[in-house]
């Protein structure tokens, strides 16, 4: 029931070794750090040579920095040069931001003006860093995921297909599959201070986390302005409603709505 395989399809994905030797999902949390320690393959520093600030357009193509020679088509973000398409060159438009070198950008990545990424990060293939997303360290980013406009992520995982288009908070959390509304707001942090217990079915689990998100599993969407309180879980195909606030466990297929927090504030 709180196993990663319970909440992702994790089978052809490459970031499973986050859950390895993992008894519960949250488990994957620990495991940021030492898996971009091990696996991270820096190559932005040729973006970077006048400064954090891309100066001009660039692309990385099989590995490689590229400042010129090139066509950008900007309505199908498409590369081609000497006449030819580079397909999976990444695209790193003039203003993006580049705080260190310990980045590794993967193939057919956009990334917009005014994205600023610190690292450690590494960012898989095919995804789309929109103009204004804060990126702040220990993020990886699987493919084919969006950071969206004022989006701001911390210690965090997107494990695919994962979308935070606009004005969300993503703190010490794992994204499977998921589509999070504008304005949603995954809290990691107690107002008191204590570390993170998760009380499910009668049982108290006890995470070891001072900072804990959210785990939203595979098929997870949420309304406009929704929020989870520090610790949340929430399993597969769940729906959270708009300005909503969800907090603890949510089995698969459940629907969250204002009445329901209610009645079980009410019951407790």
């Amino acid at each position: 029931m709180l196993e990663a395989k319970d909440f992702f399809d994790l089978e052809s994905n490459k970031l499973k070794e986050l859950f390895k030797n993992a008894e519960y999902v949250w488990d994957g949390l620990k495991n940021i750090k030492g898996y971009i320690k091990d696996n991270i393959a820096p190559n932005v520093s040729g973006l970077r040579q006048d400064g954090s600030f891309v100066a001009k357009d660039m692309i990385i193509y099989e590995g490689k920095v590229i400042k010129s020679g090139f066509e950008i088509d900007t309505v199908n973000n498409t590369v081609t040069k000497d006449g030819q398409t580079l397909q999976g060159a990444s695209i790193i438009y003039a203003g993006a931001v580049f705080m260190d070198n310990d980045i590794y950008i993967g193939s057919g990545n956009i990334i917009e003006s005014g994205a600023l990424i610190k690292g450690p990060t590494i960012i898989n293939d095919y995804n789309e860093i929109r103009q204004g997303a804060y990126i702040r360290g220990n993020v990886i980013i699987g493919n084919k995921c969006v950071i969206g406009h004022t989006t701001e992520m911390k210690t965090a995982v997107m494990l695919g297909a994962s979308k935070a288009g606009h004005f969300a908070y993503i703190g010490d959390s794992i994204l499977g599959k998921v589509n999070l509304g504008a304005g949603t707001k995954l809290a990691n942090l107690k107002i008191i201070e204590s570390k993170i217990i998760l009380n499910i079915g009668g049982k108290k689990y006890e995470t070891g986390l001072r900072k804990f998100g959210a785990i939203f599993a595979d098929g997870v969407e949420t309304g406009c302005n929704s929020v989870t309180a520090p610790g949340s879980l929430l399993g597969r195909d769940v729906l959270l409603y708009p300005n909503t606030t969800a907090r603890g466990y949510y089995p698969p297929n459940t629907v969250i709505k204002l009445k329901q927090i209610h009645e079980l504030a009410e019951r407790k």
